[in-house]
């Protein structure tokens, strides 16, 4: 079947499905105002809620900006668990900090400037669930190192994977042929169940099993 979703039925459920928080609303304002990508409150939904399912308490956040999606996982992972905040702009980290700190959640957060993949590269113990947001260019690359640093039983995140619709085309864009590679890995990669939801320019769902747990499922 084809996608059902109509204008109307996308009104209804963003309006279902938003945020209604005073320092979460307050991040959506400024977003839209600068003109600043953010996950929006449906796509946070769905991050809060598989971070639970899974009792994720150690969080690494590959490009967060102004601490949007950081708030989602943080509110998630609970008082003793740990949400790893990168960017490359400092001022995003700093402003992150200042909506983390009003939401009581600030304790939660670890803050790292510079280029994620590296960052992650370098974190000495494995994460629970890997969020995937930077410039689409890099999601091949960002991959080999987040399979790597993932649990058993760990959530690869990746967002913007539907770009537009864009992916369903061959295209010579960089950042689209890079999205319809990442895509296609982890599709066929031998420690990872996936699917893409199509929720917010789409999200994709990689979970970490054992090579044998994959090549019993019929995908």
């Amino acid at each position: 079947m084809g996608s059902q979703l109509t204008p109307k039925l996308t009104e209804y459920l963003e309006e279902l499905e938003a945020s209604g928080n005073g320092v979460v609303a307050e991040m959506e304002a400024l977003a839209a105002k600068e003109g600043f990508p953010i996950v929006g409150p449906q796509c946070g939904r769905v991050l809060a809620t598989l971070a639970l399912a899974i009792g994720a308490n150690r969080v690494f956040e590959m490009g967060s900006g102004f601490g949007y999606s950081t708030y989602w996982f943080a509110s998630a992972v609970g008082p003793h668990g740990e949400v790893v905040h990168t960017d490359w702009d400092e001022a995003n980290g700093e402003l992150a900090r200042r909506f983390l700190d009003r939401s009581g959640l600030e304790r939660r957060c670890r803050f790292m400037s510079g280029d994620a993949v590296e960052l992650l590269a370098q974190e000495p113990l494995p994460f629970d669930c890997i969020f995937l947001d930077i410039d689409k260019v890099e999601y091949p690359r960002a991959l080999k190192v987040a399979v790597s640093k993932l649990r058993r039983r760990g959530l690869l995140i990746a967002h913007n994977v539907v770009w537009s619709g864009r992916v369903a085309e061959e295209s010579d864009d960089p950042e689209t042929a890079a999205l319809r590679q990442y895509n296609k890995e982890i599709m066929e990669h031998p420690e990872l169940l996936s699917f893409i939801n199509p929720v917010h320019d789409g999200l994709a769902i990689s979970l970490k099993v054992d090579p044998e747990v994959r090549s019993r499922v019929p995908v």
